[in-house]
């Protein structure tokens, strides 16, 4: 009989043919792509030029630092040496950084300032993965923001722009959602704009990031014994699997974008015994905050109507971690990277040429509904090499990498300026912000 099915004792590997179509596709569109153009002066050449000189001049330190942290991967809220590795590189060029901020002991916070203007804020990140490290490269994110701080330091050291830079280092976005926390907190009070990037297998100006929620489902069922009385028993498993198989109808009937993804966090003790407790949990994705907010509701009625099948009782816990917003990407703050990243050599594809269901979710996506923000995507490997693999953790660590850091550290210090420099852009930003929306009331919307 076993003769008459094919080997199991190993999975098969997935088919790569639609990877290498979708790889295809971007190729054909990048080929076509305009990229985004901005119709704003920015800073000064000459104090673009000396900013980015000012970048250069540190970069053993930046790589020292990325090559450091790659090599001590710590998890989410745990980030304690990165974080004092920071702060005493920091500390080096003369620059004092509070440790332990915005009801966190792994969030950092330096600024510096010259005389009256805006705010900007660089985002740094720096936790790892279980298992595979930096994965998701945000030793290339820190040691990036960290240089565009320093080259932003330079800039108003020498006096020639007014206004203030801040970093903040923001602990947990592998699921913990520092930046939620350290919103909630006041951390982005006064000001204007924010700049951060993220590694990536492609530069792209302009990336979807999905709206992120969870939630929990957990059973109680009446326990019985699962061979003699059966009929006197309620199985919580049986509802927990219900469920499962009505998400799994559901995903039929949502949008291309949209995600639900779950498992069983408990399933019961042993086989003889009807499971009186049973526990999954799901995580629901989408593209808007109101997509989002709907998504979640049809997800919460099917769990719902799993206990009602089986006669089971069931209590939903949403977000037992921060939600995750999507990102509201600023154009104009786009423009500007988009300009500064070709005179590193270049070329960040405009939105639509990567597919958006190429996407994962971040809290910076709560940042940005409250202020104007970019997450531009830096290339640091070849295209097929996913996030979150340790080929990936392996490509932050390389000289792709190393090359990632300074260009990315010059393309977020020069924006950043431009904002500090250009009031006419500062306008440009804040009202392409008003036009989407405006700030959004994060707590409200989640409640």
């Amino acid at each position: 009989m076993a003769d008459q099915f094919p080997d199991v004792s190993r999975p098969t590997r997935p088919d790569t043919t639609y990877l290498e179509s979708v790889r295809a596709g971007i190729d054909r569109a990048a080929a076509a792509a305009t990229p985004l153009a901005s119709e704003h002066a920015g800073a000064p050449a000459a104090l673009l030029e000396a900013t980015e000189a000012a970048v250069e001049a540190v970069r053993d330190d930046l790589l020292d630092l990325s090559h450091d942290l790659h090599a001590h991967p710590e998890e989410a809220f745990a980030e304690h040496r990165s974080v004092r590795a920071v702060a005493d590189l920091l500390a080096r060029h003369g620059i004092e950084a509070q440790v332990g901020v915005h009801g966190l002991d792994t969030a950092l916070k330096a600024t510096v300032s010259h005389g009256d203007g805006p705010t900007v804020a660089v985002l740094a990140e720096y936790d790892a993965l279980p298992g595979v490290g930096h994965g998701c490269g945000h030793n290339v994110i820190c040691a990036s923001a960290v240089g565009a701080f320093l080259g932003l330091a330079h800039a108003l050291r020498s006096e020639e722009v007014h206004g203030t830079a801040v970093l903040l280092g923001t602990p947990a976005e592998e699921g913990g959602g520092g930046k939620e926390t350290m919103a909630r907190d006041g951390a982005l009070e006064g000001v204007d704009a924010v700049v951060m990037l993220h590694p990536f297998s492609y530069d792209v100006a302009i990336q979807p990031f999905l709206g992120r929620r969870q939630v929990r489902a957990t059973y109680t069922g009446v326990p019985a014994h699962a061979s003699a009385q059966p009929f006197m028993g309620r199985n919580a498993l049986d509802a927990v699997v219900a469920g499962y198989n009505g998400i799994a109808m559901l995903r039929q009937h949502i949008t291309p974008s949209d995600r639900v993804h779950g498992i069983v966090v408990d399933g019961g003790q042993r086989p003889n015994v009807v499971p009186a407790t049973a526990t999954s949990e799901y995580y629901v994705r989408s593209a808007e905050p109101a997509t989002l907010a709907d998504l979640c509701a049809r997800v919460e009625v099917v769990l719902r109507a799993a206990a009602a099948m089986t006669g089971t009782g069931v209590s939903l816990e949403w977000d037992r971690q921060p939600a995750y917003l999507p990102i509201r990407a600023n154009v104009q703050l786009a423009a500007r990277w988009t300009a500064h990243q070709r005179r590193r050599g270049r070329t960040a594809l405009p939105p639509g040429v990567v597919p958006e269901t190429l996407s994962g979710s971040t809290d910076l996506g709560n940042v940005s509904v409250r202020v104007p923000s970019i997450h531009p995507m830096l290339a640091v490997s070849d295209p097929g090499t996913s996030l979150h693999t340790s080929e990936f953790a392996a490509a932050a660590g390389s000289a792709d990498g190393d090359r990632g850091v300074l260009d990315g550290a010059v393309g977020l210090a020069l924006t950043a300026l431009d904002v500090l420099a250009d009031p006419d852009l500062l306008k440009a930003v804040q009202a392409e912000f008003d036009a989407a929306g405006g700030v959004l009331d994060v707590e409200e919307f989640l409640a």
